[in-house]
C-alpha cells in the first residue's frame, strides 16, 4: 500500500482534477466520495483505480466484506482527504471508478425516464434515485442536461448510478427507439391538451419525459410524445419542484 501526504503530490492533484468535467473526460474517470458510494461500488463490481482513505477510514474500510486489492490502496493524510473533499464533513474514503457511457444503446423494453435538458444536479440526482427505488429500468440524459458525473449529482444519486442503465443520448433517438418497440411516451408538461395523471393507468412499460427546471419540456421534444400529462395543483404554488413531480409520476406508473 502506498501513501500520500502532500497535496502537491502529481497523482493527488491529478484526482482531484476530475472535480471538473473536461478532466474526467480526458481521463475516463470520475471520483467519488464517502463509505456508502464505495460500498455500493464494490458491491457492483464496478471497474476502479484505486481507492484513497485515511488511517482511520481505512480501518473502517477493511470491516467490509470484500477482499480489496492492496495495491489499488492509498493511505492519505488528513490534509490529503480534505484537500479531495466535496463536501464540509468529509468521510475520508476516495475511489476513482471508470465512467461507463454505451456508445449505442438499443431500447426494446420497460421503463425509462427521460431528462430534458435538466440544469440542477440535486433534481437530476433525486430523480435517477427515485427511479431506482421504483424499479425503473433506467434514465436517459439528454446531451444538455447536467454532467452524470459531477460530485453533486453523485451525492444525490446515493449510488444507484450502480444499479440502472443510464444513458446519455439525443432524446428525439431515443423517444423514436422507444415507440418502435410499442412502449408509449408521455410527457410531462402544462398544455390545453395534457391529461391529469389520474387519468393514466399504471403501465407495464413506457417512456416518461421530465423537462427543464425553468422551460418545462421543449417543444420539439413534447410533438414526439404520444400523450401529454400534468399533476393537478391544489393549493396556491405555481408549480412542483422537478424532481418532486418527477417523483410523483414515477411512483404512479411503477
Amino acid at each position: 500500500m502506498e501513501e500520500r501526504t502532500s497535496v502537491n503530490n502529481p497523482q493527488i492533484k491529478a484526482i482531484s482534477k476530475l472535480e471538473k468535467k473536461k478532466y474526467r473526460e480526458e481521463t475516463g474517470y470520475y471520483l467519488i466520495e464517502g463509505f456508502h458510494l464505495v460500498e455500493e461500488a464494490l458491491k457492483s463490481h464496478v471497474k476502479y483505480r484505486e481507492i484513497l482513505a485515511t488511517e482511520k477510514a481505512l480501518a473502517q474500510l477493511s470491516s467490509l466484506p470484500f477482499d480489496l486489492d492492496d495495491d489499488k490502496l492509498i493511505k492519505i493524510s488528513d490534509n490529503v482527504a480534505k484537500h479531495l473533499s466535496s463536501t464540509k464533513n468529509s468521510q475520508d474514503v476516495f475511489m476513482t471508478v471508470k465512467m461507463q457511457q454505451p456508445g449505442q444503446f438499443t431500447f426494446t423494453y420497460g421503463k425509462w425516464v427521460l431528462l430534458d435538458d435538466l440544469a440542477d444536479p440535486g433534481n437530476v440526482g433525486t430523480i435517477i434515485r427515485t427511479a431506482d427505488a421504483a424499479g425503473f429500468d433506467g434514465v436517459i440524459l439528454s446531451p444538455q442536461t447536467v454532467d452524470l458525473y459531477n460530485p453533486k449529482v453523485q451525492r444525490s444519486m446515493q449510488g444507484s448510478q450502480f444499479h440502472i442503465s443510464l444513458i446519455k443520448q439525443d432524446l428525439a433517438d431515443a423517444i423514436g427507439q422507444l415507440q418502435n418497440a410499442d412502449i408509449p411516451v408521455y410527457a410531462s408538461m402544462l398544455d390545453q391538451n395534457a391529461k391529469q395523471l389520474n387519468d393514466f393507468a399504471p403501465v407495464p412499460q413506457l417512456g416518461l419525459i421530465i423537462g427543464n427546471e425553468a422551460h418545462g419540456v421543449s417543444t420539439d421534444i413534447a410533438a414526439l410524445a404520444d400523450e401529454k400529462l400534468y399533476i393537478p395543483i391544489k393549493g396556491q404554488a405555481e408549480s412542483l419542484n422537478a424532481a418532486v413531480a418527477a417523483g410523483i409520476m414515477i411512483y404512479h406508473f411503477s
